[in-house]
């Protein structure tokens, strides 16, 4: 049963832990009250190992949701040993697919001491690594031809309608597409730029290379199906979508 106390000590927990993490997170404490929404986030829970069994013996009652810009979430809740602390997992993007999932390995939450400055570095050095790769994966997954990108690499693939199409692995480096006229679609995840005008598409990619190395991210330019190896972007111009075979698409 959670009492008052309880509950004040997993949100002010989940509070520092959100500031102490990097890049930029943000709390939301979900309690009793809101347990369709504790009910739908459980289903979401990235975990087949320490979090699940926990979560088969005990139901969700109380939880804080960190989310970060780009649309990662991790989830803190409570133990139920003799031991202090909290676990923490992943949370699974609910827009994308079940097919981006297929062969992604699951980034299984970790037991998390009592010292949110310490749980911080626990997250960062073990949970959030595997995260944002298996984040990577599933984005991949979720729309073809889209090579995965690195926290210090953004991959910018050429797709079938001229557009050109990433899924950056952290939200610098999605700051700085949607800065200069990336869009994200909300289903999968993937920033995408237009190819409607190829000579504002080609100013972009000129622009975004210095700015984003100056964040130490470099890029690299796919051509379609992979059937090509990654370019360094800034060292070859785009190609103009008149000069491309065109694609027919089925739909």
């Amino acid at each position: 049963m959670h009492d008052h106390h309880t509950s004040e000590r997993l949100a002010s927990y989940a509070d520092v832990l959100a500031g102490e993490l990097p890049d930029t997170w943000t709390s939301t404490h979900l309690t009793p009250d809101t347990k369709d929404d504790l009910a739908q986030l459980a289903d979401y829970i990235w975990d087949l190992d320490l979090v699940a069994a926990s979560l088969a013996e005990h139901p969700l009652q109380q939880a804080a949701v960190l989310s970060r810009p780009d649309g990662a979430q991790l989830v803190l809740l409570d133990r139920h040993d003799e031991r202090d602390g909290f676990l923490i997992a992943a949370v699974a993007p609910r827009a994308l697919p079940d097919e981006a999932y297929r062969a992604v390995p699951e980034p299984n939450g970790i037991a998390l001491a009592d010292d949110p400055f310490l749980g911080a570095e626990q997250v960062a050095d073990d949970l959030l690594a595997r995260y944002d790769r298996a984040l990577a994966q599933a984005r991949h997954n979720a729309l073809a031809d889209i090579q995965p990108s690195q926290p210090d690499r953004v991959v910018l693939t050429w797709q079938p309608d001229n557009s050109i199409a990433t899924a950056p692995a952290n939200d610098r480096a999605s700051a700085v597409l949607m800065d200069n006229g990336f869009d994200q679609d909300p289903n999968s995840g993937i920033y995408r730029l237009s190819g409607d005008d190829t000579h504002a598409q080609a100013r972009v990619l000129r622009e975004i290379g210095p700015q984003l190395d100056a964040l130490g991210i470099s890029t690299a330019l796919q051509h379609p199906a992979g059937r090509s190896t990654p370019t360094t972007a800034a060292s070859i111009p785009p190609v103009p979508a008149s000069s491309r075979t065109p694609v027919t698409r089925s739909r």
